[in-house]
């Protein structure tokens, strides 16, 4: 179909059925999974120009642009990370493009400077032991395929590298500084600083996670699966290779050997909001209940001092603080915060103390860094943003909903105060891999808000506001559930009158991207438009592209025919039907993605094209990535999914 205003380009039809496990499925589109070609390549760019041109009629695009620059002037700050005497902390002014790396208030690594165009990103980076290296890694174009370097924090040299295949490698630095272990195209290896011949730890390739103890004897290793995770602890004094603590367990579990030589363990077995265990590292399988879990405030962080033990948990989406004792475990008190909001990683000196370091936000706060002193038992501002602005004119309020099959759930409602009545509304929403959705400070939200929309969040199953078995729920043949508690709050916002359907928009990105795909081919009428940000779509090929393979755990296989068929009752692309009236739809797109790749996106967006009358746009950023790029590109990328929902639902005419 041809929506009257736009003139969609020519795309092929192709007769393709693949036959799995005794179903037909047709896939028309597969030529558009290669973005090389000369064919894709004449589709794309026609589909580039319809975006510009449509970009340019809709109104207040620009006061929108003006708008999330406005808000987005507060910058950012990172928690410190202290080594010796000196502090390591990320700051990003509104004039700054990138977050820069400063050592004691002075810049030490700048990534504007590194190349001036902004295509390159500060990854990861982690000093040496008493702070006199760092091991970075950037990347360039948004593609995430991380390069490390070594610095000398005191000459800005660069000492060693360039090692690729360093994806968000974890470094673990040995006490001496002379190497460290890190991974490297999925592999453990031992790296010496000036040397090529690295040696390899563990057979076989993950997902790895590192920790060393201060004294450098014990390196734990962690490999990802799922909602589980395989777990060896290694001796470095002696010869012996790393011990199997837990392999074949579905639990989580984490575990650290602190500077007194105590055995920290955060496990999810038997406790799926997590419990924190102690043992002796020589003998790293028996663990004795040390902090028991809540089972209604799932465990984020953790912090050893000196004569405390602060552990971080989030309540109905809010972050708080529990002060327990460091030899029996038991609760004394709670850290006061500077509000109800998120509440970020505990962050503690290595050679130990009495204060903590963490970031705290909400819908209306920008993050800020905060130190809670044990001594005085005060929590101060450490530091604020490095922007300052007026405080925005908007308010929350919690909505309970239920859904289908009687979960209990809730709505974070946005708005400014006092106003009533329908109005345009934004519904965004996750509900995978165990990541929660807590109130933060969004200039994104805020400027939608300001124009006069609500922007609501949806804490859905499949993330972990209430622990492992919340995110269990919502994964493999249980994905249906996420989907559902979806709608229903879409449900619940028309049926209490927030809005209607007129003014019912859905935003999501990446698997949030898969929710909205999702809702809109299920329950189309509920909507007047959607927002689809590096989306997962094609849910039977997602595994041969990007990371797709690695999120077999979560989704299933479509070599498996029990998986296969949970996969196609929600494939989004496979879902859409001729005649239907679909929302308007926007999908945004990265070029240097290697998350999910675009080719998601291309294949739904001509689907749709052919499918519906209703407008249906692709807006491709060439030289960003999945985690995002230049500050300024985010700013023009939020302005423009804005003014399209904007348009769409007549906030804006």
């Amino acid at each position: 179909m041809r929506h009257p205003d736009l003139s969609y380009p020519d795309a092929e039809r192709l007769p393709l059925v693949d036959h799995l496990h005794g179903h037909a499925i047709p896939d028309p589109y597969r030529w558009l999974e290669d973005a090389a070609t000369p064919q894709t390549q004449a589709w794309q760019a026609i589909q580039d120009q319809l975006w510009l041109n449509h970009a340019t009629t809709l109104p207040g695009r620009y006061q929108l642009r003006n708008r999330v620059r406005a808000l987005s002037s507060v910058g950012s700050v990172s928690t410190p990370v202290w080594r010796g005497d000196r502090c390591f902390v990320l700051r990003r002014s509104a004039a700054q493009e990138h977050p820069v790396l400063y050592v004691d208030d002075a810049v030490l690594l700048d990534p504007q400077q590194l190349d001036p165009t902004g295509r390159t990103t500060l990854d990861s980076w982690q000093p040496s032991p008493d702070g006199t290296l760092l091991a970075f890694q950037i990347s360039r174009g948004g593609d995430e395929q991380s390069i490390l370097h070594v610095l000398d924090v005191a000459t800005g040299a660069v000492v060693d590298g360039p090692i690729d295949g360093c994806r968000y490698s974890p470094v673990a630095w040995l006490p001496d500084g002379k190497s460290f272990y890190y991974v490297r195209f999925r592999q453990v290896l031992h790296h010496i600083l000036g040397r090529s011949d690295d040696e390899r730890v563990l057979p076989g390739e993950a997902a790895y996670g590192l920790d060393l103890s201060a004294d450098g004897r014990w390196l734990t290793i962690s490999a990802a699966r799922g909602t589980a995770n395989d777990l060896w602890l290694a001796d470095l004094t002696t010869d012996q290779p790393p011990a199997v603590v837990q392999q074949g367990v579905d639990a989580i579990t984490i575990m650290s050997v602190c500077r007194e030589g105590r055995l920290y363990v955060v496990t999810t077995r038997d406790a799926p909001t997590g419990k924190i265990c102690v043992g002796d590292p020589e003998d790293p399988t028996v663990w004795r209940d040390y902090v028991p879990a809540d089972p209604e405030a799932p465990l984020s962080s953790l912090a050893i001092l000196d004569k405390v033990v602060l552990v971080g948990r989030t309540r109905n989406a809010v972050g708080e603080i529990a002060i327990h004792d460091l030899v029996t475990g038991r609760y004394l008190d709670d850290v006061p915060l500077p509000g109800v909001g998120s509440v970020g990683s505990l962050v503690s000196r290595p050679e130990g103390d009495n204060q903590v370091w963490f970031s705290y936000t909400d819908s209306v706060t920008p993050s800020a860094v905060y130190q809670y002193d044990v001594t005085s038992n005060r929590t101060t501002l450490w530091s604020p943003p490095p922007g300052a602005i007026g405080v925005a004119d908007a308010e929350s309020r919690q909505v309970d909903f239920t859904s289908p099959d009687g979960t209990e759930l809730q709505l974070l409602v946005v708005g400014k105060p006092g106003e009533h009545g329908p109005r345009p509304a934004i519904l965004y929403g996750y509900g995978g891999f165990g990541q929660s959705l807590t109130p933060t400070y969004s200039a994104f939200a805020l400027a939608w808000v300001a124009a006069g929309g609500i922007f609501v969040t949806a804490t859905l199953r499949g993330g972990g506001e209430r622990g492992d078995d919340w995110h269990k729920a919502g994964m493999l043949d249980q994905k249906q559930n996420v989907f559902d508690d979806y709608l229903a709050a879409a449900e619940t916002l028309i049926a209490e009158g927030w809005t209607t359907p007129d003014q019912l928009t859905l935003c999501g990105e990446s698997n949030g991207g898969l929710l909205v795909g999702a809702a809109l081919t299920q329950r189309p009428e509920l909507f007047a438009a959607a927002v689809l940000s590096a989306p997962l779509l094609d849910m039977v090929r997602y595994e041969h592209s990007g990371l797709g393979a690695s999120w077999v755990p979560e989704f299933g296989s479509a070599s498996d025919p029990a998986h296969l068929t949970n996969l196609l009752s929600y494939s989004p692309y496979h879902r859409v039907q001729p005649g239907v009236k679909y929302p308007a739809v926007l999908f945004t797109v990265f070029g240097g993605d290697t998350r999910v790749d675009p080719l998601h996106a291309r294949k739904m967006c001509a689907a749709l094209q052919h499918a519906t009358n209703s407008p249906v746009l692709l807006r491709l950023e060439q030289d960003s990535g999945h985690a995002g790029g230049s500050a300024s590109k985010g700013i023009g990328l939020a302005a423009d999914m804005l003014a399209f929902l904007a348009h769409h639902t007549g906030l804006i005419r």
